[in-house]
């Protein structure tokens, strides 16, 4: 018998398995919503297909030692457990689905860690964020919609943008020499775990040839709610930085699954978020973010490289890798803001479910940082996910901030 193929833990698998925590599970949720119903046979045969066609998925932790140097994925030629499971109808079947996301990861023991929720017409997908990532499981659900419904799901053109010579602005790097700002408490709840708000907004108008892109604006967007929220809160001004993840994956089925994006941090000193002068707020955020993306930098970093390397049982390195986290829990950048962009995949059911309208993601909020804003555009609008952690927030706060966001989004559409 052949032994199963094994993996050694990327960088940012091997970070995260040290830092699990049963209170605020490491889960990425991913919700579709499609015009009409799903034949259960069928999406359970298309789902299994999918996952074939992207064996990668088909993984589970493999047991060692203790004195092993380093965590390994097992492939397995079939799943552990059914995947796709049907919620019975109710009033709060969706909320129960979406609680489920947030509070319970498929085991990392159990291949695929990864599973499909249906709701009526709803695919509710969880996923085990110390596996995969958000993207890479649309892309394996992409796969799964055009088995499903014999309509081709291949990714759309990314849209066009003209070449500028990279700029080296005086301000591109505010100086971030001291803790960046935290999110201030709120109202939070007496429960562990994160909350959750979805919402559906208009994209925001961008002028023709428009030096940023709605990315910017979203970031701007982002910077300017927390800060207002802030000083509502009685928080003293402090610079701001904001964790933007960054994927250079193509998006047809050549796509590597896994955790696939590197992080960058935009940083912004009080001053800067003036809304007097909004475009140059927005051209300095591009400026910004340009110049953060062309940057070659490790996925985390090159001290969580360092720390990765088998040098010490992972039980050792373990317990280093926490006791860092926690040193440097003051200097966690304040805020982590998603924008998965334009949804690539038509995510076409076939006839009788239909196309996709509404797609949403949205990302682990653990403390310190206590907040992720996740946005995705579909069928001409914005999908908003704000997800918070129980213990800085509450919901009435999460629709407070979604108000705030909401706002100054509208802001950002200034004209030339």
């Amino acid at each position: 018998m052949t032994a199963p193929v094994r993996i050694p833990f990327p960088v940012v698998d091997e970070v995260s398995r040290h830092c699990l925590q049963e209170a605020e599970p490491e889960t990425v949720h991913i919700e579709v919503h499609l015009p009409g119903p799903l034949d259960q046979a069928r999406l359970r045969q298309a789902f299994l297909e999918a996952l074939h066609r992207h064996p990668r998925i088909l993984m589970r932790e493999a047991r060692g030692p203790w004195y092993r140097r380093r965590y390994e994925w097992e492939l397995t030629p079939e799943p552990d457990v059914e995947v796709v499971t049907f919620a019975p109808p109710g009033p709060r079947a969706l909320h129960d689905a979406r609680t489920r996301a947030l509070t319970d990861a498929p085991p990392l023991s159990m291949s695929p860690p990864v599973r499909l929720e249906v709701v009526d017409s709803v695919l509710l997908l969880t996923i085990n964020h110390t596996a995969l990532d958000g993207p890479a499981c649309l892309r394996v659900l992409a796969t799964a919609a055009e088995l499903y419904g014999g309509r081709d799901n291949a990714p759309a053109a990314p849209p066009t943008r003209a070449v500028e010579p990279r700029q080296e602005a005086a301000d591109t790097t505010p100086a971030t020499w001291s803790p960046p700002a935290r999110v201030a408490h709120g109202t939070p709840e007496p429960s562990p775990g994160n909350g959750l708000l979805v919402t559906e907004l208009p994209l925001p108008h961008r002028p023709k040839g428009s030096p940023y892109t709605v990315n910017d604006q979203l970031m701007v967007t982002t910077a300017l709610t927390i800060a207002h929220w802030n000083r509502e809160h009685g928080a003293r001004p402090r610079p701001l930085r904001i964790t933007m993840p960054v994927d250079d994956r193509p998006r047809d089925t050549t796509m590597p699954i896994g955790n696939g994006t590197r992080l960058v941090e935009v940083p912004y000193a009080p001053r800067e978020l003036d809304v007097t002068d909004m475009p140059a707020l927005l051209r300095r955020t591009a400026e910004r973010t340009r110049a953060l993306k062309s940057l070659p930098r490790p996925q985390l970093g090159h001290g969580a490289a360092l720390l990765t390397s088998p040098w010490a049982p992972v039980s050792a390195r373990a317990a280093l890798t926490r006791t860092l986290r926690r040193a440097a829990a003051p200097w966690t950048s304040t805020t982590l803001l998603s924008n998965i962009g334009r949804i690539p995949y038509p995510l076409d059911f076939g006839e009788e479910a239909g196309r996709a309208h509404a797609v949403w993601f949205s990302a682990p909020a653990r403390m310190p940082r206590g907040l992720t804003v996740t946005t995705a555009s579909t069928a001409g609008r914005l999908h908003l996910a704000l997800r918070w952690s129980k213990a800085l927030l509450s919901h009435g706060d999460g629709a407070h901030l979604r108000d705030l966001f909401e706002h100054y989004l509208h802001t950002t559409e200034v004209t030339p």
